[in-house]
């Protein structure tokens, strides 16, 4: 055999030799197996967050299978990711699918959340929701918004603070605040001024301010006693106090039904009210009397009849010298 074809065959053989065994450390560093009997799951994301083939599916941290294929859908919004699950491995369909880091920097993988483990259990072919990873620059992003805002506020805040100095702590004010203080002071002290004073009468005049409330004590006392009497009268002379009046409410039934005979035209005056012909007459003979006096008085008769003469004065008796 040529010596050459001879090199050719062993540097294949130790080639394929390398592929197999970097192919076969590659699976072993996934934890993968050649021979491991799988079933396929397919799951849908908005997002897969830099998740490669042969990744990881860990449940509880133990690895139960590997990504196999990552597909964009057709609609161009999501990705359908297929797992290959050991067929030992058994999942709930209420589990939870999450695509985490290994660390803050780490490989991503497909990690499997148990919850409640009702049944049924996921078979070949089942299609499951899976949540998107965590996206650290989404969030730098977010934070960067968020630390441009308290910025704004915090800008805003030193308008508010520089525009309440400028209008409410200016000089202006602090001394009118300073002005105010004082005459708080002031006030303060008359106060104080007040109730000394109050204090040295109530001492001074402690004598005549008892005399004054005894005073009031008797008063009230009287009146007390005064009531006390009212009372008493009323007790003993109730049935006067009654009968007196009954006698004005009769007293005032009588001027009442006197009224509405003078108004209805009843009796003498009621008659001379109501009749016109002799309030004519009373009329007449009214002005008839004012003519006659007026007569009499102009003829002297009132005089002559009022007023009698006055007597001669006696004459004075002279004697002969």
């Amino acid at each position: 055999m040529d010596k050459s074809r001879l090199e050719i065959k062993v540097g294949l053989f130790v080639l394929a030799g390398l592929v197999v065994l970097a192919v076969a450390l590659i699976m072993f560093s996934k934890g993968a197996s050649l021979f491991a009997n799988t079933y396929e799951l397919r799951l849908h994301a908005s997002n897969v967050g830099g998740l490669k083939q042969r990744a990881g599916v860990l449940l509880a941290g133990v690895q139960v299978g590997t990504v196999s294929t990552i597909q964009l859908a057709d609609d161009g919004k999501s990705v359908t990711i297929l797992l290959k699950i050991y067929n030992q491995n058994k999942i709930y369909h209420d589990a939870r699918f999450v695509i985490e880091q290994s660390g803050f920097l780490g490989d991503p993988y497909v990690s499997v959340i148990p919850t409640a483990n009702a049944i049924p259990v996921l078979v070949n072919g089942d299609e499951v929701p899976c949540q998107e990873p965590f996206n650290l620059q989404e969030v730098a992003r977010s934070t960067s918004g968020f630390i441009k805002r308290i910025g704004e506020t915090a800008k805003k805040l030193d308008d508010s603070v520089a525009d309440l100095r400028r209008v409410v702590l200016n000089e202006q004010t602090l001394t009118n605040f300073s002005a105010t203080l004082n005459n708080m002071r002031s006030f303060s002290e008359q106060a104080m001024g007040t109730i000394g004073g109050i204090n040295t009468l109530v001492a001074t005049n402690g004598e005549q301010i008892n005399l004054a409330v005894s005073n009031l004590v008797l008063f009230s006392q009287q009146l007390v006693g005064l009531a006390g009497s009212a009372q008493a009268v009323l007790a003993t002379n109730g049935t006067d106090v009654t009968m007196a009046v009954k006698n004005i409410e009769s007293s005032t039934e009588v001027l009442k039904s006197l009224v509405n005979d003078i108004q209805s035209g009843r009796g003498l005056a009621g008659t001379v009210l109501q009749n016109e012909q002799l309030s004519t007459n009373v009329q007449t003979i009214a002005n008839n009397l004012a003519v006659a006096s007026s007569n009499l008085n102009r003829l002297g008769l009132w005089h002559f009849l009022w007023h009698k003469e006055p007597a001669p004065e006696p004459q004075k008796v002279t004697g002969d010298k």
